[in-house]
């Protein structure tokens, strides 16, 4: 009776978990995951539609193994077991039963790599691309470099746009949750997309599953991958390689559109680096230079250095006391366009006027008071020479 009674309870219980769930239940992610997706993400390249076929093909291959061999070796248990009166059998070898079980596996092995080796060979082939980009991966964000074809010269920076409030669970939290950035990378449909992967860094990895595709990205050595994306529509993936304690807000989100389309936003965002391309030379005020600096220290330092600039003791130094930053100029200048230990180098991936206003903002925040509270891009610009 009281087994009958903690098994009801028990029952209560899950089902009441079960409600509680779905309360919190959210929608499929648009080029994401699904709710409660077991198998692959639907496939919009030829490559990943290949990798699917294959897992599907090894699964059936490894089930009727399965079940081949346990029904053989439960008809074996059953039908000849000691109480029907059969005695075992005692024999030492069986040349014919060694060739078989050797030339069986190595048959299913050839019909298990043939198919695989033809796929990951296509995988491997990057030529004759309509339009190559460059993906650089840093702690921890993506940097994006349109190299050759249709869009050659734009390049811009992609990082996670999800509000702070949702990670730290002061806010409900979205459908895209973790996989949306600020800075899609766009791509036309049905053209041969060459990736080329480095990093500035630690190792990372590019990949998106709707594409089969998947890269490493590792500093001082460049890789290289493809996709074709037959469907027009927004697909994400994710930094698949451990890469610091930012690694889960790495996302990668591409969106493939139209020739036309891809025309036209290709146009915005060269008349868009035009108009950012500014005058090292302009006399910026302190105002002018923190408020602009504010902005990219929230999209590019916060991540380590925290939005307090306590930053992250044993990992990330804090800026708030910083000798380097209450210190001379020069000093804070050479470690942001060189790096220094775990510090990047943003020589290459923030302009002159940027480098200078985040360098003016920290020393006018966070309780810092250098007597050096200003410093101007064309500052920075001698810098680099």
């Amino acid at each position: 009776m009281n087994y009958a009674k903690r098994l009801f309870h028990s029952l209560m219980a899950a089902a009441g978990l079960l409600v509680a769930g779905s309360s919190f239940a959210v929608n499929d992610m648009v080029g994401g995951p699904a709710v409660h997706e077991l198998n692959f993400q639907a496939p919009v390249t030829a490559i990943a539609a290949d990798i699917y076929q294959l897992h599907v093909w090894m699964i059936v291959i490894c089930v009727a193994i399965f079940i081949a061999v346990f029904g053989v070796m439960f008809y074996s248990i059953l039908k000849h077991r000691k109480s029907l009166g059969y005695k075992a059998a005692t024999f030492h070898e069986s040349t014919a039963v060694e060739i078989a079980w050797t030339i069986v596996p190595f048959l299913i092995v050839v019909l298990m790599a043939l198919p695989a080796t033809k796929t990951v060979v296509a995988m491997k082939d990057t030529s004759n691309a309509d339009i190559t980009i460059k993906a650089t991966g840093m702690q921890w964000k993506w940097g994006y470099d349109y190299i050759k074809g249709e869009g050659e010269g734009i390049s811009f920076l992609s990082a996670l746009s999800t509000p702070r409030d949702q990670v730290e669970a002061n806010a409900p939290r979205g459908d895209n949750y973790l996989l949306e950035v600020d800075n899609a990378l766009v791509v036309p449909v049905n053209k041969k997309i060459r990736i080329v992967t480095t990093a500035s860094d630690v190792i990372h990895a590019w990949g998106v599953p709707a594409f089969g595709v998947k890269q490493d990205a590792i500093p001082g050595f460049v890789r290289d991958t493809w996709f074709k994306a037959e469907k027009v529509g927004v697909y994400r993936g994710n930094c698949y390689e451990l890469c610091g304690k930012e690694h889960a807000f790495m996302p990668i989100v591409v969106n493939v559109v139209s020739e036309q389309d891809y025309a036209k936003w290709v146009g915005e965002q060269k008349k868009t680096m035009a108009a950012k391309a500014e005058d090292p030379n302009k006399v910026w005020t302190a105002t002018e230079l923190a408020a602009r600096g504010e902005k990219v220290y929230a999209a590019n330092c916060v991540a380590c250095h925290q939005a307090n600039g306590a930053g992250v003791p044993g990992a990330f130094p804090a800026l708030a006391g910083s000798q380097v930053v209450n210190g001379a100029q020069d000093g804070q200048i050479g470690i942001l366009l060189n790096g220094k230990n775990g510090m990047p180098a943003w020589k290459a991936t923030l302009s002159d006027t940027e480098i200078a206003a985040v360098i003016t903002y920290t020393r006018n925040s966070f309780g810092n008071k250098p007597e050096d509270n200003i410093v101007q891009p064309a500052e920075v610009l001698a810098a680099r020479k």
